[in-house]
């Protein structure tokens, strides 16, 4: 009888055991580590959130890794990353591929607008930009304009807007955005692609200095002027506004679907719009994102 009882005992508490331990590794939105890839144009706004999550929730450890847009997609569909930011739209067989990998539904987790923007040293006598400029400077052997590299989000946003392939498209390169806005000086007839967060931070030393030394042109469209200000963002009428998302590899509600659904909540917006950015979910009313 006393074994009997013994044998009961110990069967219980290696059940009890098992429990904790299974609830001790179980996935959790609060605790453990994340790696998120994203491209050098946003890696401002990124870092911003992942702080932002990292004191909301202090036993989370989230790195932000650089890595050209196509070769953190590709990555992400490989298994080998969990979280990875977007701008360019995925064509159809991306997307099909996205769902047999992940056996997750194609739904990208849209937190920002930013934009390409096209700068010239502050003492360029150029005032603006034209479309037709723009997609005539981009066939042309002159390579006027200066992008960060092949595989950026900066070359496949514009390739995707003016409805070319990034390997049909002549242009220079200079690694990095910031790259790009300190060298430029020295090549006064080039034009730079620059993704607008790597300084559109308001109060942030680096990035006064950086928009110190260029002039964004406002880019001409069928006879009217665009910026990429807030209202140009808010409004999509910046011809190369782009919308920012996340895409995830993880199934359950472990750290990067908190991350995501941080990002996309008022606090997360609110660290989007301190970085100059437009949110995209904070002023459903307004937004007239399409």
């Amino acid at each position: 009888m006393k074994n009997s009882f013994k044998l009961a005992v110990v069967f219980a508490l290696s059940i009890m055991l098992a429990g904790c331990k299974k609830e001790k590794n179980a996935p959790s939105y609060h605790k453990g580590d994340l790696t998120i890839f994203t491209d050098e144009s946003f890696q401002s706004v990124t870092e911003a959130l992942a702080e932002g999550y990292m004191i909301n929730y202090p036993d989370t450890h989230i790195k932000v890794e650089t890595k050209k847009e196509d070769l953190g997609l590709l990555d992400l569909l490989k298994g080998s990353a969990k979280a990875v930011v977007m701008s360019r739209n995925l064509t159809p067989e991306e997307i099909k591929t996205y769902e047999e990998r992940t056996d997750l539904k194609f739904l990208p987790s849209k937190f920002a607008a930013d934009a390409v923007v096209f700068v010239v040293p502050k003492d360029s006598p150029k005032e603006s930009i034209s479309m037709e400029e723009i997609n005539s400077g981009l066939v042309s052997d002159k390579k006027e304009f200066i992008f960060d590299g092949t595989n950026s989000s900066n070359l496949n946003f514009v390739a995707e807007k003016l409805k070319k392939q990034p390997k049909d498209l002549k242009f220079s390169i200079i690694p990095g955005n910031q790259q790009i806005i300190e060298e430029l000086g020295k090549y006064p007839n080039k034009i730079g692609v620059v993704g607008l967060n790597t300084f559109s931070r308001p109060y942030d030393k680096t990035s006064e200095r950086l928009r110190d030394m260029v002039k964004v042109l406002p880019v001409v469209e069928k006879g009217k002027s665009y910026t990429a200000d807030f209202e140009g963002l808010r409004t999509m009428e910046y011809p190369f506004t782009r919308v920012l998302y996340f895409l995830i590899n993880e199934g359950n509600f472990n750290i990067a679907n908190g991350f995501i659904r941080f990002s996309c909540t008022h606090l997360g917006q609110k660290i989007v719009q301190k970085e100059g950015l437009q949110p995209y979910n904070i002023y459903k009313r307004e937004v007239q994102m399409r």
